[in-house]
């Protein structure tokens, strides 16, 4: 075996001469031993270097991706609250406009009405410290008194999801992830659900399960499938 690779490290020197300046440590001088430890340090050098430019090139690969999938998912929920806003500012518009015509209306008509109307201020009260007043603190409570108010409200599976998001961002992985799982639940058509999945996934992660966040992730591709959600999982997964 020694033989061997004496014979390739010859060989391997031959050609390097032939082929390139000499390196830089000198190998002609010395026993054959020697010279061969020599061949055998640069490279175990080169090699050694070779390995270290892969796993940079790894590393800044994999940044890449988690950055890409960073700026697709903000993008993604940007346009979701932008939705929700105008959708919200045309329910007030309507009810505003409802109230200001002259009807005649029960009591129990006037009283849902104003319920109505509470249940939307409420939940826009909650949004606007988050997207105008960027009060992620007030916010929490907010979300907390409107789900505890209106728990079945049209507004309650993104309210639970906004609640789920300001935890994960505080680093309150357990309420974030019950936040998230009423989403998964209790609110299966929801538009937000997909996404309620993905964070599941990123808490177990966060959690070093990486088990349980592949099958997260695995339920959003199978479920949501050419979604934003989707995409997002899919990345996730590669560094799984």
């Amino acid at each position: 075996m020694k033989t061997a690779v004496v014979t390739a490290a010859i060989l391997m020197s031959a050609g390097v001469a032939v082929a390139a300046p000499a390196p830089v440590e000198d190998v002609a001088g010395g026993s054959s031993e020697d010279r061969v430890a020599r061949l055998e340090r640069i490279i175990k050098a080169k090699q050694a270097a070779e390995f270290e430019m892969q796993q940079r090139l790894d590393t800044l690969q994999q940044e890449v991706l988690d950055l890409r999938g960073l700026t697709e998912q903000q993008s993604y929920q940007i346009n979701q609250m932008l939705q929700r806003q105008r959708q919200l500012y045309d329910d007030i518009a309507n009810l505003s406009k409802a109230k200001s015509t002259p009807v005649a209306a029960t009591p129990a008509a006037t009283s849902s009405e104003t319920s109505s109307l509470g249940e939307t201020a409420s939940y826009e009260r909650a949004v606007n410290l988050v997207l105008k007043e960027r009060q992620y603190d007030e916010a929490i409570p907010a979300f907390r008194e409107f789900i505890a108010q209106y728990p079945n409200s049209t507004y309650a599976a993104n309210a639970n999801y906004w609640l789920g998001q300001l935890l994960y961002n505080k680093g309150e992985l357990g309420d974030a992830a019950k936040a998230f799982n009423t989403v998964v639940n209790k609110f299966k058509e929801s538009n937000k659900r997909g996404d309620s999945l993905v964070k599941l996934g990123m808490i177990a992660q966060k959690r070093n399960d990486n088990a349980t966040a592949k099958r997260y992730y695995q339920q959003v591709v199978s479920e949501y499938a050419n979604s934003a959600a989707a995409r997002i999982a899919k990345q996730q997964m590669v560094g799984l």
